[in-house]
């Protein structure tokens, strides 16, 4: 799973940490979710605000 696959992130985040106020999470933090992530193997030094925003809006569209 690279950084691209923002979908399939975000339903493994949301597997993972169901407990998380998304809105509240740091991007550092979700940054550290993602790489931890079982199937994830892209750079870490390849995210950027832009991809990390996109990943916490289609987490956040999962919870709603």
């Amino acid at each position: 799973m690279k950084w691209i696959d923002v979908e399939d992130i975000a339903e493994l985040l949301n597997e993972k940490h169901a407990q998380v106020d998304v809105m509240r999470l740091r991007f550092t933090d979700l940054h550290q979710y993602v790489t931890e992530l079982d199937g994830f193997n892209d750079s870490p030094t390849k995210s950027n605000e832009k991809v990390l925003e996109a990943i916490q809006a289609a987490w956040l569209e999962l919870k709603d």
